[in-house]
């Protein structure tokens, strides 16, 4: 597990529940986290993910206030990692790399050897941070989806 000094002493990550939805929508759009909440992260749809049990949704609490969030799902060979946001305040004190190392360690736990995670080439801050704690960048892979509508 990361450790590090300047993480709040009182920090909890527990799992997400769903009572926690329209917080957790208040705490992505004080993260600027691009959402759709008409779409895939609506409620249901996530109500749905978190009942998996390829699925890893975890949050930051500190003093019973939501801080941050990092969800995992696997498809059997890959682990992914998504939706990692941290209050802008409570940043750049490992919280969300504490949320990420919880994530792996959930993800290998089920088996899972591989993670990663899908970063979009505006998100320059992401990239650094997800470096910074191990990722690699792979510049020879492009993402291609097909998608039912645009909210998905």
């Amino acid at each position: 597990m990361n450790k590090r000094s300047d993480l709040p002493s009182d920090l909890v990550i527990r799992e997400f529940r769903i009572e926690d939805y329209d917080i957790l929508l208040s705490l992505w759009n004080e993260a600027k986290l691009p959402h759709k909440p008409a779409g895939r992260d609506k409620k249901e749809e996530i109500c749905r993910e978190i009942e998996q049990t390829n699925a890893v949704f975890l949050v930051a609490e500190k003093e019973g206030v939501l801080i941050g969030s990092a969800f995992g799902t696997h498809d059997g060979r890959k682990g992914w990692i998504n939706r990692v946001a941290v209050s802008p305040k409570w940043r750049r004190r490992g919280i969300a790399a504490h949320l990420v190392n919880e994530v792996e360690h959930r993800l290998n736990g089920m088996g899972i050897e591989i993670v990663a995670c899908l970063i979009e080439d505006w998100n320059e801050e992401s990239m650094k941070f997800f470096e910074r704690i191990g990722y690699k960048r792979h510049n020879d892979i492009f993402y291609f989806s097909k998608r039912r509508s645009p909210d998905t």
